[in-house]
C-alpha cells in the first residue's frame, strides 16, 4: 500500500483515520503491511518538516529536498522499482534527484536510531494484523461455543476420559487462552508503540531534534526515553517479546487440534471435519479413510510458527548490546504471518466442525466419567467423607468393568451391595440412594446441568460467560481500530504539512 502526497486525498485520508475511531477492525488500513523502503520515506518526510520548521534546515532547500523525497518514493512505487531497505542505499537514490543538500536532513540521525524506527514501526502493524486475524478466530471459537452451550461430551485429562462437559463450556475455555494471548498483543505493542528517532547511535546528538514531534508523526504514542536503550536494548526485547505472543499462539492452537484428532483415531468419532472444501481428503489406497488434512496442515503450520517463535532469542543469545541478529526485519515480520497463518486456518476448522451430539453421549454413556457425583451426592447429602464416597464410586467401576456394564444399566441391588460392603463404618448402613437418585447422580447432562460453581457449564454461567467472552472481543476490535487509526491519522498530518514544503 503507497500513500500519497498530495492535497488532493488528504480529505479522504483524514476522514478515514476519523472513522477508524469507532468503526470495525477492518475500518482503517486493514492488513496494512509497510516495507522498509516505506518507512524510511515517512522518516525523511517527517525529518524535512520538523528540521525546516525547527531552523535546523535551510527553509529554501526543503521545497528542493521534499520534492526529491517525492520522486524516490515515487519511482519506488512503481512496478520493478527500487525499493532499498537501508539508509546507506536509500540516500544514495535521494542525492542523485537533490543533490549533495539532500543529507542535511540527515542532521542528528543515524542507520541505528532509524531502521530501529522502520523496524518498530514494521512489527507494530505486525501485530496489529495477527490482533484482527486473532479477533476472527476467537471470534469464530465463541460463535461455536454458542451453538454448543447445550451439547454434552466427554472432557479428557492425561489423555484419558475425565468428566462430562459442555462442549461449549470447553470451547469457552479455548477462548479464554486465547483471549490471554490478545491482551499480551496489547501489552506488548504499549511497549512496542514507543519511536527510536532523534537518538542516533548510543547517546543522543548535539542536535535539538524534535523526537516527539517525529514520534507523533510516525503515530506512535511516545518515544524511547533512554537514548541508549532505543537501539541496542529495546530494539531487541520486542522481537523476543513477540516471539513469545508467537508461542503461546501456536500452543493453543496445536494443543485443540490434537484434542480433535483424538476422536479421528476411533471408529465412531462424535467430533469430525465436514468432507470436502479442502478439509479432508481421500487416502489413495484406502478407500474408506477421509484424512483430515485440514487439521494435519494446520498442526504442521503451528510447528513452523513456534519453530520460527525460537529464533529472537536464540540470535539474540550471548551478545553485546545492539547487535543486529535478533532485529531482523524480514525473519521477524515471517514468524507474526506465520502465527497469522495458523489462525486463519484454525478460523476455518472451526467452521467445518461436525459434532453428534448423541453419538457423544454414547461414549459417555460407554465409560464412567460421571462416577465422582456418586462421591460428592454421598458427602453433600449425606456427610460421607470423599475418600470413603470415591471408594465406593470406585468399586462400582472395577466391578462394572469386569462386567461390561455400561453406566445406565448398572444393576441398583449391586450398588447397594457394593455400598454395604465399602462405606468403611460411615454414614447409614443401606446406601442413602433411591435407584432414581443414584441414576441422576449417573445421568452426564444432569450433571453438567446442576453444577453450582463459577465458572462451571450451568446455564446461567454459560450465559455469562458468552457475553462476557463477546464483550472482550468487541473492546479488543475496538482497540485495534483506535490503533490503526491514530497511526493513519498521524501519517495524514504528515503528509499534509510534507506537501506544504513542495514547489508550487
Amino acid at each position: 500500500m503507497t500513500r500519497a502526497v498530495s492535497r488532493a486525498g488528504l480529505c479522504g485520508l483524514l476522514l478515514l483515520a476519523s472513522s477508524a475511531q469507532a468503526a470495525d477492525v477492518g475500518a482503517a488500513k486493514t492488513g496494512a503491511n509497510h516495507d522498509a523502503f516505506y518507512w524510511l520515506g515517512e522518516i525523511n518526510k517527517a525529518s524535512t518538516v520538523i528540521n525546516a520548521d525547527e531552523g535546523l534546515l535551510d527553509r529554501a532547500l526543503a521545497p528542493r529536498i521534499a520534492s526529491g523525497i517525492s520522486k524516490v518514493l515515487a519511482d519506488g512505487n512503481q512496478p520493478g522499482g527500487k525499493r532499498p531497505s537501508l539508509v546507506i542505499t536509500f540516500e544514495p537514490l535521494l542525492i542523485a534527484v537533490a543533490g549533495e543538500e539532500a543529507t542535511l536532513i540527515h542532521a542528528g540521525r543515524s542507520s541505528q536510531d532509524m531502521l530501529s524506527t522502520v523496524r518498530a514501526a514494521m512489527l507494530r502493524e505486525a501485530l496489529l494484523n495477527l490482533a484482527a486475524q486473532l479477533d476472527k478466530t476467537s471470534s469464530a471459537v465463541v460463535m461455536q461455543a454458542r451453538r454448543q452451550r447445550d451439547t454434552i461430551v466427554p472432557n479428557y485429562t492425561n489423555g484419558v476420559a475425565a468428566q462430562p462437559n459442555s462442549y461449549g463450556h470447553y470451547l469457552l475455555g479455548i477462548a479464554a487462552g486465547l483471549d490471554r494471548d490478545a491482551e499480551r498483543i496489547r501489552e506488548a505493542y504499549a511497549r512496542l508503540d514507543r519511536s527510536p528517532m532523534g537518538t542516533t547511535v548510543l547517546n543522543g546528538s548535539s542536535w535539538p531534534l524534535d523526537r516527539k514531534r517525529m514520534a507523533g508523526y510516525l503515530g506512535f504514542g511516545a518515544i524511547v526515553d533512554n537514548a541508549y536503550d532505543a537501539a541496542q536494548i529495546s530494539a531487541v526485547d520486542a522481537p523476543v517479546e513477540a516471539a513469545s505472543i508467537v508461542t503461546s499462539i501456536a500452543l493453543h492452537a496445536g494443543g485443540f487440534i490434537e484434542d480433535v484428532m483424538t476422536q479421528y483415531a476411533q471408529p465412531r468419532p462424535w467430533i469430525l471435519l465436514q468432507e470436502g472444501g479442502g478439509n479432508t481428503y481421500v487416502s489413495s489406497a484406502m478407500p474408506q479413510k477421509r484424512n483430515p488434512g485440514l487439521l494435519n496442515l494446520t498442526r504442521e503450520h503451528a510447528s513452523d510458527a513456534l519453530t520460527l517463535a525460537m529464533g529472537p532469542a536464540i540470535r539474540a543469545h550471548n551478545l553485546p548490546p545492539g547487535m543486529h541478529d535478533a532485529k531482523d526485519e524480514k525473519t521477524n515480520g515471517q514468524m507474526v504471518a506465520a502465527a497469522i497463518d495458523v489462525l486463519q486456518r484454525w478460523e476455518r476448522i472451526m467452521s467445518a466442525l461436525v459434532i453428534d451430539p448423541q453419538r457423544a453421549l454414547d461414549e459417555l454413556d460407554s465409560d464412567w466419567t460421571a462416577s465422582q457425583e456418586l462421591a460428592d451426592e454421598l458427602m453433600r447429602n449425606n456427610g460421607i467423607p470423599f475418600r470413603v464416597g470415591h471408594h465406593f464410586a470406585s468399586k462400582i467401576v472395577d466391578y462394572a468393568k469386569a462386567h461390561d456394564i455400561r453406566p445406565s444399566a448398572f444393576p441398583y441391588g449391586e450398588a447397594k451391595r457394593i455400598y454395604a460392603e465399602s462405606r468403611e463404618g460411615f454414614g447409614p448402613a443401606e446406601l442413602p440412594m433411591t435407584e432414581a437418585q443414584f441414576r441422576a447422580a449417573l445421568d452426564p447432562v444432569a450433571i453438567v446441568k446442576h453444577r453450582a460453581t463459577v465458572g462451571g457449564p450451568q446455564p446461567a454461567e454459560m450465559e455469562r460467560m458468552l457475553k462476557a467472552a463477546d464483550a472482550r472481543l468487541a473492546q479488543q476490535r475496538a482497540w485495534i481500530a483506535e490503533r490503526r487509526g491514530a497511526i493513519d491519522a498521524a501519517l495524514a498530518r504528515l503528509d499534509h504539512d510534507f506537501d506544504r514544503l513542495l514547489p508550487r
